[in-house]
């Protein structure tokens, strides 16, 4: 008995010549992707006595799965291209400006969650007010900044030129300015990052190292 591996012949043309025998597909294992795959047999019971089993295509190797980041950009991407379908009139990704990014922020805000107390309210820049207040909830300084570097960057991805990008355009990077100095006074906090540590004092070490007299070697001495 021979065994063959047979491209995928005319059912009809093979059972006239051959009277074959048909057997239920099967599932193997794809040793390479690990996939179960069917598996056809066909036994020929002619002249030739041989058995010929054809199996299916292996399966395309998966992609790797994406990053935590790369899967909030492609979300954060429908999101936005869902607001400009819902826009009234609807608005098209080439028509987009930096005031229509502007309406789209100032749209998430009714989703936030964190507290902004206004200028008369009596808990305005404490940082861990000892009671409730009736300030409205916003959307984090820092959330809006995240998102806009995303959204900025699916923009490009997606065919966008980057000198008319509008997540870059000034309006959008002034109104993120606004939002931080604003929320740092309001909760009581600072956003400012934190400054590297000087490098004065280890320079002054190495300058003091350089000029300090080094002992004579032992073999040097008289």
């Amino acid at each position: 008995m021979v065994t063959e591996t047979l491209k995928l012949p005319d059912l009809g043309t093979l059972t006239d010549k051959y009277q074959m025998d048909f057997i239920t597909p099967q599932e193997i294992m794809n040793p390479s992707s690990g996939i179960m795959v069917p598996s056809i047999d066909f036994i020929f019971t002619g002249n030739e006595s041989r058995t010929t089993t054809i199996h299916a295509p292996a399966a395309p190797p998966r992609p790797p799965p994406l990053s935590r980041y790369e899967n909030q950009k492609r979300r954060d991407w429908n999101t936005f291209c869902q607001y400009l379908r819902n826009h009234r009139p609807p608005l098209s990704l080439p028509l987009c400006s930096g005031a229509h990014v502007l309406e789209f922020l100032r749209y998430l805000d009714q989703f936030g969650k964190t507290k902004v107390h206004n200028q008369n309210c009596p808990f305005f820049g404490v940082p861990n007010p000892p009671a409730p207040c009736p300030c409205p909830l916003r959307q984090a300084w820092g959330s809006l900044d995240a998102l806009i570097g995303r959204l900025r960057a699916a923009y490009e991805e997606h065919g966008g030129r980057p000198e008319s990008n509008p997540f870059g355009a000034r309006a959008v990077r002034l109104f993120l300015r606004d939002v931080r100095d604003f929320q740092s006074k309001s909760r009581g906090i600072s956003y400012e990052k934190k400054r590297k540590r000087s490098t004065t004092t280890s320079s002054k070490h190495k300058v003091i190292a350089a000029v300090t007299p080094q002992a004579p070697h032992a073999s040097n001495a008289i």
